[in-house]
């Protein structure tokens, strides 16, 4: 993983990577599969991690607080673009 070594090669598109299962979800992209489906909305996704952020939108939980003004957001990047323009 530290050598930068990507031995895991997309037949596809040449992408490489340096573990197997980040092959397997970029070659998603390439399938359309997408395994997980939100019981809410219907809504599908090629990763476990998106569906699961996603849901919050259902449930109205923000677990990422600002330090600066105690605002709470759904997601880490939203929290980080938030504290970049307030800073």
């Amino acid at each position: 993983i530290h050598t930068g070594e990507k031995p895991f090669v997309c037949d596809e598109c040449g992408a490489r990577f340096t573990q197997n299962h980040m092959l397997i979800y970029h070659k998603r992209c390439h399938t359309g599969e997408r395994p997980y489906c939100c019981d809410q909305c219907g809504k599908q996704f090629t990763q476990l991690n998106a569906l699961q952020r996603h849901h919050r939108i259902h449930t109205g939980e923000k677990p990422f607080m600002c330090n600066a003004c105690g605002r709470t957001f759904t997601d880490k990047s939203t929290l980080r673009r938030h504290t970049s323009v307030s800073t």
